[in-house]
């Protein structure tokens, strides 16, 4: 019997809209979209992607993010990451260290060696690569406030290995704007802190040519709360404030732009998020051209790493997060990320175990190998409903980019307080649409089971601290006291100038200072930021 007309269809939701809650039609048609992007693969604006031949070429470079415990802990799983067939590392590194404090420090107590590796000194990072080509590897480290500190001790352990450093690849986070706004592993206020990456891309430019002296991340900014759309404006705005400290110190734009990289988050609003990636290639190429007078097209492209969300991970039902990591590695790829770690289904409970993390690398390895999609150039492009959804992105993007703009920048939006409310307010409607059933997590608010069977679950041996306080301990009765003192003084007449501070922190390293001392040196000069509300 043929349908009537004028009878309305009952649909499941009065209203379908992304989760950054732009309302999204059933059906689009050719007049939905602007035209499709007529440059091609690798011309500007990259929104199809920042390479012509894409996966064609090589695959994306499979990462894993891994570290726990001691260097010697964190090392042996390295090994088996690369023997399982990763093509480069990333390493976590545990709170102390990222804070800039000793692993005897008071305030490390508890924390040694729990959300990553403990590192204290040049000793612990040459355990931790032991056996590792360094000049081999591609290596992303995550570190912030000590992020200058952390590559010069990589630096040394690699010249030790007979590397040099012009050949060394690699990135280091050294986003300190986002740790401001969402993630708070900040040390000093944001002047110091822009120094210290503006010498980073300094030096980086000139010493190590092949090494990303930043990524940008949204990925942080994603896990505290906010949308895709305030995701990409804010990490695109942090991009802003980064080229303009380095300009206003006295780089030309084409020096250190080609070695920015950006790293970012991936939801399960698979759609939206494949257009999110193809929005921000061709915003930031048009940044950087038209607000920086960029010339070189590698200074235009937006190269980005990208990670599963851990937010989206759910203790509930775990093996159920091996299907939302497929979902958003895909999503991944199919918005032309240079790198992707996946996530192991059991992070919501604790570190990964090595069959979890075999599992999510092999998501990738058969995304790459076996599903095809490798096979084509933004294959999504040109559908309507994803162009409607790149240009709307753009669209409210831009808008934030201006609103950032009147305020003053990026770094007087951050003290106001601007970014931090709008990622609360979308992460307290996110929470309340949960609650109210109104998006729905399987295991969690619908379909959930009374009773689930244990899974293993990684644990750090708490006898781990006290080794690893003994070890920096011995290391600082074993070192010369005056090679370390003048290794300190020298960082310590750096700072009070105007001196590039990363090759005193490399002699630092090198004379056996810790990363915690070196941390103090600058805390000294610069003072320790306390955010006021």
């Amino acid at each position: 019997m043929p349908r009537d007309p004028d009878r309305p269809r009952k649909l499941r939701k009065a209203r379908f809209a992304t989760d950054a809650d732009i309302e999204i039609k059933g059906a689009y048609i050719p007049g939905d979209a602007p035209a499709a992007p007529a440059s091609p693969p690798g011309e500007f604006p990259f929104t199809r992607g920042v390479q012509e031949t894409m996966y064609r070429g090589q695959l994306w470079t499979m990462r894993q993010y891994a570290g726990f415990g001691t260097a010697a802990e964190s090392n042996r799983r390295y090994k088996y990451l690369l023997a399982q067939g990763g093509k480069g590392l990333s390493v976590a590194f545990d709170l102390p260290t990222q804070m800039g404090r000793d692993s005897d420090h008071p305030m490390a107590r508890g924390e040694v060696g729990r959300v990553g590796v403990a590192i204290d000194s040049l000793e612990d990072m040459r355990v931790l690569f032991d056996g590792i080509p360094l000049a081999e590897v591609s290596t992303s480290m995550t570190i912030n406030a000590t992020a200058a500190t952390l590559l010069a001790l990589y630096q040394a352990v690699a010249e030790e290995q007979g590397a040099s450093a012009r050949d060394l690849r690699g990135t280091i986070q050294n986003d300190i704007l986002k740790e401001y706004i969402a993630r708070g592993t900040y040390i000093y206020p944001p002047a110091g802190s822009m120094r210290l990456i503006t010498d980073l891309f300094t030096y980086g430019s000139r010493e190590v040519p092949q090494w990303n002296t930043v990524s940008i991340s949204g990925y942080h900014i994603r896990e505290a709360g906010s949308d895709a759309v305030q995701e990409i404006a804010f990490t695109l705005a942090d991009g802003i404030a980064y080229v303009e400290a380095a300009l206003a110190a006295g780089l030309d734009v084409d020096d250190f732009a080609p070695r920015l990289s950006f790293f970012f988050n991936v939801h399960n609003n698979f759609i939206e998020e494949v257009a999110k990636f193809r929005a921000a290639r061709a915003l930031w190429a048009r940044i950087m051209r038209d607000r920086f007078g960029a010339r070189n097209p590698k200074s235009q492209t937006l190269r980005f790493h990208s990670q599963t969300s851990g937010v989206t991970l759910q203790a509930q039902q775990p093996l159920v997060n091996v299907i939302r990591v497929t979902l958003q590695a895909l999503a991944a790829v199919l918005g032309g990320t240079q790198s992707l770690h996946t996530n192991s289904y059991d992070e919501a409970l604790g570190l990964p175990t090595e069959q979890a993390a075999q599992i999510a690398l092999r998501t990738q390895k058969v995304i790459g190998h076996e599903s095809g999609v490798a096979d084509f150039i933004d294959p999504l492009g040109g559908a309507w409903a994803v162009e409607a959804l790149t240009a709307e992105i753009e669209r409210r993007v831009a808008e934030y980019l201006a609103r950032i703009d009147e305020l003053g920048g990026m770094v007087r939006a951050i003290e106001v307080g601007f970014p931090q409310r709008e990622i609360e307010r979308r992460a307290y409607e996110h929470q309340r649409a949960v609650e109210a059933r109104e998006r729905i997590v399987v295991g969690v608010n619908q379909f959930a089971l009374a009773d689930e069977p244990a899974i293993p679950i990684a644990t750090v041996d708490p006898a781990l601290e006290a080794d690893q306080v003994r070890r920096v301990q011995a290391m600082r009765a074993r070192r010369s006291a005056a090679e370390h003192a003048r290794a300190l003084t020298a960082l310590d007449d750096a700072a009070a100038g105007t001196a590039n501070l990363v090759p005193p922190i490399l002699g630092a390293v090198k004379a056996l200072a810790t990363v915690g001392e070196i941390a103090d040196v600058m805390r000294v000069r610069f003072g320790e930021y306390h955010p006021t509300r």
